[in-house]
């Protein structure tokens, strides 16, 4: 069964503000993890949230497993994602 994706607004955002081949990549990342999500989800530490990696960006999502919903939380640069998610 494969699982639905849902973008948070901001996440939304951050996405659209990457360039277009990047932006491509991260979106046939998160079909490919849709189908095989144990293999490309990792677990942030002493967090409920997930990462998936897709080259020097990081996509940080929710995983509702009941329900089959990854909620994509926020996208960016592996530099500064995780400070940036912490205070948003």
């Amino acid at each position: 069964m494969s699982a639905t994706i849902k973008f948070e607004p901001k996440a939304q955002d951050e996405l659209n503000k990457l360039p277009l081949d990047i932006t491509d990549r991260i979106v046939e990342k998160l079909h490919k993890a849709q189908e095989n999500l144990e293999h490309f989800l990792e677990r942030l530490e002493g967090m409920p949230e997930y990462k998936i990696r897709v080259g020097d960006y990081r996509v940080i999502l929710l995983w509702d497993k009941p329900l089959s919903l990854l909620k994509i939380q926020a996208v960016g640069h592996r530099k500064n994602i995780y400070k940036r998610y912490k205070t948003s």
